[in-house]
């Protein structure tokens, strides 16, 4: 799987779940700071992320991840969906990428997916007609999708706040006050002795203040490259259906899998 997808993939994932912290229309309002923290404080921001991680069950919005490669003078723009849901216990992701575009040549339509189940990782690309699988968890012992993720990347509400002030040195950033939707911006700046300091400089998050949603985030890599990802058209905790996540492809597509490596105790 090129590389450049799989940081597009990870990054997309990170996302998600940091927006499940906004709660459906229908759901009780947040917890209001306790009376030692101020209300826009950067432990308040995190506290309101964390509790409201477990909120979600569904989740889908619109996808647009630019991939920017400065020292080369380059750029990618891919655009999809992102949908994930909690089934009967276990978790289930699929992206859809549907256009790409190289700096600036015109939008071309196409196709990758991405699937994950728990167990295997899928991803489908319809240029190649080639579909590769990674099994990542066994059978009776599948994974969620974000705490897979969250041991390359730091996810909001699903990392503990305290690994993430272990990890990163965390501050509030100012906002721009014509922005047409108020939000708060947070910076993680790797430490370091931090498990990410090889990976990322920054990682800068905004988070919608009405729904407690991040609608972009912009990584820093420590090669100079640039993963800036919008999540756009957001539905929170409305139901998507089980076929969703079934995953389908041409019977002539070669398809390449890599099993779970065991160790030889394990064998």
């Amino acid at each position: 799987m090129p590389r450049v997808i799989i940081a597009g993939f990870i990054f997309a994932l990170s996302l998600a779940p940091s927006a499940a912290h906004a709660l459906d229309e229908t759901d009780e309002a947040p917890c209001c700071a306790t009376e030692s923290q101020e209300p826009n404080s950067v432990q308040a921001v995190l506290d309101r992320l964390e509790q409201r991680a477990t909120n979600l069950n569904f989740y889908q919005c619109t996808l647009d991840y630019i991939f920017k490669q400065p020292l080369l003078e380059s750029q990618t723009r891919r655009r999809g969906v992102l949908y994930y849901a909690k089934i009967e216990k276990r978790s289930y992701l699929r992206i859809d990428f549907n256009t790409l575009q190289y700096d600036d040549e015109p939008e071309q339509a196409h196709k990758e997916q991405f699937f994950f189940d728990g167990i295997w990782g899928t991803y489908i690309d319809y240029q190649s007609h080639s579909v590769q699988r990674q099994q990542v968890a066994e059978p009776n012992a599948p994974v969620d999708a974000f705490a897979l993720v969250s041991r390359r990347v730091p996810v909001l509400g699903f990392s503990k706040i305290e690994d993430l002030q272990q990890q990163f040195d965390i501050q509030l950033l100012e906002t721009d006050a014509a922005e047409a939707a108020p939000s708060d911006r947070l910076r993680l700046t790797a430490k370091p002795d931090s498990t990410y300091h090889e990976d990322y400089v920054t990682i800068d998050v905004q988070i919608d203040k009405k729904h407690e949603l991040p609608t972009k985030i912009v990584a820093v890599t420590t090669e100079e490259d640039i993963h800036e990802i919008a999540l756009k058209a957001p539905t929170i905790n409305q139901a998507i259906a089980g076929e969703t996540f079934r995953i389908e492809f041409p019977r002539e597509f070669s398809v390449e899998a890599v099993p779970l490596k065991r160790s030889p105790a394990s064998k």
